[in-house]
């Protein structure tokens, strides 16, 4: 990580002015985001960031910690062909409601009704087995095993990538990989 790429400012204010000037010309940035509670370095927090991104046609990504007080959180402008989660469709229909949503926040939602806005994926609180797996652990007993004792993320993993598959034929190349290495053992799972 680039020191320069860092970000801290004060508050949502400032967040939105500086997507404001740099929204088209910034290749993303660590933003430093307030833990609830804390006021300095910054007062942005998380639940304040998202929205002003996505208003921008940005999109959150990595979080790390940097210290007791405050993370730091990438944001990017989307990529061509990026995926959109369910939780940020709605946030976006939000938005828009709202009146809050700005010219190139509505330009990668036009450009995601390419298919991608339909597809958005489940985030991992809500994600349900698709009937296709479940067809296909119901015929494997030892698969069926191993993807109950998959932890959370694992599984999520499994569930995600099945999720975001572009097209059938990607989606049952991969469910076929998943079950034969479900087959071998829980570990196995890539």
């Amino acid at each position: 990580m680039d020191p320069q790429d860092v970000l801290i400012l004060p508050d949502v204010t400032a967040w939105r002015a500086w997507l404001d000037e740099h929204e088209e010309t910034s290749d993303g940035v660590w933003l430093v985001v307030a833990k609830k509670g804390i006021t300095s370095p910054t007062s942005l927090a998380v639940a304040q960031a998202l929205p002003e991104a996505l208003c921008s046609g940005w999109i959150d990504a990595i979080r790390r910690k940097r210290d007791d007080t405050t993370f730091l959180q990438r944001y990017t402008p989307r990529r061509k062909n990026s995926v959109w989660s369910q939780k940020n469709t709605e946030f976006a229909q939000e938005l828009i409601d709202q009146g809050r949503m700005r010219p190139r926040g509505f330009a990668e939602i036009q450009k995601a009704k390419d298919g991608r806005w339909e597809r958005a994926y489940q985030g991992q609180a809500t994600a349900q087995v698709p009937p296709d797996l479940q067809e296909a652990l119901d015929r494997s007993t030892m698969a069926a095993k191993n993807f109950a004792a998959l932890k959370s993320q694992p599984r999520y993993h499994i569930l995600h990538q099945l999720m975001i598959a572009r097209t059938e034929k990607t989606r049952t190349a991969r469910l076929a990989r998943f079950v034969a290495e479900l087959e071998q053992g829980p570990e196995g799972c890539s």
